[in-house]
C-alpha cells in the first residue's frame, strides 16, 4: 500500500490551502474583535469616551461646511445650544439625585422595618434595645404607625417618641419609660405596661382594651375618647388624668390614685369600680355620679 503525504492533496491546486487558511484568520480576527469589544463594553468610562468620540466626528463632520461659511451665526448658536444644555443637565441632575436619595431613604425605612420583625418575638434586652433604635430612627424619617405587636420592649426608653396610629398589641412594655410619648389612636390591647412611666402621655383615642396599667404612672395622661374596656389599673397613678369621654366597662380602678383625675362623658363608669380606689380627691364626674361618690363613698374625696 502506498503511503500518501496530506501535502500531496493540494499539489495539483493550492486554491482550496488558501481558502482554508484565510477562514481560520478570518475566524480568529472575529473571535479577537469580539473580544476586545466585550473587554470595552465592561468599562463604562472608556464606552462613554469612545462614543463620545465617535458622535463628535459624526457632528462635526456634518457641520464643517456650515462652521466655514457662516462662523458668527454658527457660534452664536453653538453657545445657546450650550446653555439649553446647562439648563438640562442641572434640571436632569437634581432630579437624579431627589430620585436617589428618595431610594436610599425607602430602603433604610425598609430595612429598620424588617430589624423589628427579625426581633419580634425575641425576648431579650439586647434585641428591645435594637428596636428601640430603629423605631427612633423611623421617626426620623417620620414614620410614625409602626407594627411593634407581641414586641418585647420591657426595661426600655421611648420618651418623646411618637407611636400615634401604631400596633402595639399584646407587645411587653412593662418597667418601661415613655415620658410625654404619643400613642394617640395606638392600639394597645392587651399590652403590658404594669410599673411603666406614661406621665404626660398621650393616649387620646387609644384601644387598650384588656391592657396592664397595673403600678403605672399615668400623672396628666390624656385619655380622651380612648377605649379602655376590663383595662387593669390596679395600683395606678393616675393623678390629674384626663378620661373624658372614654369607655371604662369593666375597668379596674383598684387602689388606684384618682386625685384631680377627670372623668365627665366617661361611658361604663360606675360607682363600684370607683369604690375600689385609693382616692376621688377633687375628681370630676358627671353630676348624677358625682353625687353617688359623695353619698357612697365619702371618705375618698375627702382630703
Amino acid at each position: 500500500m502506498i503511503a500518501v503525504s496530506p501535502c500531496h492533496i493540494f499539489d495539483g491546486n493550492q486554491e482550496p490551502m488558501m481558502v482554508f487558511i484565510k477562514r481560520i484568520a478570518w475566524r480568529k480576527l472575529n473571535v479577537d474583535f469580539i473580544e476586545r469589544l466585550n473587554s470595552i463594553v465592561e468599562k463604562p468610562l472608556l464606552t462613554s469616551l469612545i462614543v463620545l468620540m465617535v458622535v463628535t466626528l459624526v457632528v462635526m463632520g456634518l457641520s464643517l461646511k456650515y462652521y466655514l461659511r457662516d462662523f458668527d451665526s454658527f457660534w452664536v448658536q453653538i453657545l445657546a445650544e450650550a446653555h439649553g444644555m446647562i439648563f438640562d443637565i442641572a434640571i436632569i441632575g437634581i432630579l437624579l439625585f431627589w430620585l436617589n436619595q428618595n431610594g436610599e431613604i425607602r430602603q433604610r425605612i425598609r430595612t429598620y422595618k424588617d430589624e423589628i420583625d427579625d426581633f419580634r418575638l425575641l425576648e431579650s434586652d439586647q434585641a428591645a434595645f435594637r428596636m428601640v433604635g430603629n423605631i427612633k430612627r423611623l421617626n426620623r424619617h417620620k414614620i410614625h404607625e409602626i407594627n411593634l405587636v407581641n414586641c418585647y420592649l420591657a426595661r426600655t426608653h421611648l420618651n418623646y417618641i411618637n407611636l400615634k396610629g401604631s400596633n402595639l398589641n399584646s407587645a411587653n412594655l412593662s418597667n418601661s419609660s415613655l415620658l410625654e410619648t404619643n400613642l394617640e389612636n395606638t392600639r394597645l390591647n392587651q399590652t403590658n405596661l404594669e410599673n411603666a412611666n406614661l406621665n404626660q402621655a398621650n393616649l387620646r383615642g387609644a384601644y387598650a382594651s384588656g391592657a396592664n396599667f397595673k403600678d403605672a404612672f399615668l400623672i396628666k395622661a390624656q385619655f380622651e375618647n380612648a377605649f379602655l374596656i376590663k383595662t387593669n389599673f390596679t395600683n395606678a397613678y393616675l393623678m390629674e388624668a384626663n378620661l373624658q369621654h372614654s369607655y371604662l366597662m369593666g375597668a379596674d380602678f383598684e387602689n388606684a390614685s384618682l386625685y384631680k383625675a377627670d372623668f365627665r362623658g366617661a361611658k361604663g363608669l360606675t360607682i363600684e369600680q370607683l369604690a375600689k380606689a385609693k382616692t376621688l380627691y377633687l375628681a370630676k364626674f358627671d353630676p348624677e355620679l358625682q353625687e353617688q361618690v359623695k353619698e357612697l363613698t365619702p371618705e375618698l374625696v375627702e382630703a
